[in-house]
């Protein structure tokens, strides 16, 4: 039986046009070496990811929360909600400290958890500068601007970023 994977995720934080996807990409390979990762980014406008007219858009406008469409290539979801107006958690258990009061360390939480459950190893979350977490500054954001501690500065050496991300403590429920 195979264990899974602790799951360490980290936050890059910094003003806009400072290197974070810039840095996502070259940290993506890198952390694919040691496991699975996922990225996160917060978008602060909304966007339609979904074709009107298309039959995922179709679905998600008669009422689904989620929508899942599977090609060749990709398997992507859809789910209703975003920062604006995420699920409160049932059970009241918290993964980010402060989400019962902000919509969108929940909206983040919840998705970290989505990924958890898939099994990945690593999650770089580009933005959220407010989350809890483990944090790389980039550019030139103030320590104090951030929620988490900072763990790195986007100008270290690549591996030296690598090897502290991969050892951070696993992220768990806090509940």
């Amino acid at each position: 039986m195979s264990q899974e994977p602790p799951f360490r995720v980290v936050c890059l934080a910094g003003p806009s046009d400072s290197g974070k996807t810039t840095l996502v990409e070259r940290l993506v390979p890198r952390l694919a070496d040691h496991g699975r990762v996922a990225t996160v980014k917060s978008i602060h406008h909304d966007i339609e990811i979904d074709t009107p007219g298309a039959d995922t858009h179709r679905h998600r406008t008669a009422g689904a929360e989620t929508v899942v469409g599977v090609t060749p290539e990709l398997t992507f979801d859809v789910t209703t909600r975003g920062k604006r107006d995420p699920p409160d958690r049932p059970d009241g258990d918290a993964l980010l400290e402060g989400e019962a009061d902000d919509p969108e360390l929940r909206a983040l939480a919840e998705t970290l958890e989505r990924l958890e459950a898939r099994g990945y190893a690593f999650v770089v979350v580009e933005g959220f500068s407010a989350a809890p977490l483990p944090t790389v500054l980039v550019g030139d954001r103030d320590p104090s601007a951030v929620g988490g501690p900072v763990v790195g500065r986007g100008a270290d050496d690549l591996e030296t970023i690598v090897e502290t991300i991969r050892g951070l403590d696993p992220l768990v429920n806090r509940g």
